[in-house]
């Protein structure tokens, strides 16, 4: 139950960031989320769609496992791995708030899942 609440919570924060990077890029909410100014937001729209497109098949696919219940465990693993490389990956290229935003949630859940909670 443990695991379930928290991969839902993971594909729930990857939906929301789907949001900000597809919908709200050029905002004044996407400007403060992401510390941009509003000619680079306008300038890196399309790229910023484009990421947001990755992080819904993110969400997609833990809502997949999520719908398969237990025998979705490889789908979930696959695609939580998948959150926490991506996470650590952009911490290490772009934000250090993406770890604990992304990567540390998908962590969590996972060793919930691996551990049967």
């Amino acid at each position: 139950m443990v695991a379930t609440v928290l991969i839902g919570l993971v594909a729930l924060i990857h939906m929301y960031i789907v949001y900000l990077e597809m919908v709200s890029w050029d905002t004044p909410r996407g400007h403060k989320a992401f510390g941009l100014t509003p000619d680079f937001a306008k300038a890196s729209k399309v790229l910023a769609a484009n990421q947001g497109l990755y992080n819904g098949f993110l969400a997609a696919g833990l809502i997949w496992g999520l719908y398969l219940g237990e025998a979705g465990f490889q789908v979930k693993t696959f695609f939580l791995v998948c959150v926490i490389v991506a996470g650590l990956y952009g911490a290490a290229t772009a934000s250090r708030k993406i770890l604990y935003i992304q990567a540390i949630p998908g962590a969590l859940a996972l060793i919930a899942l691996w551990l049967g909670w």
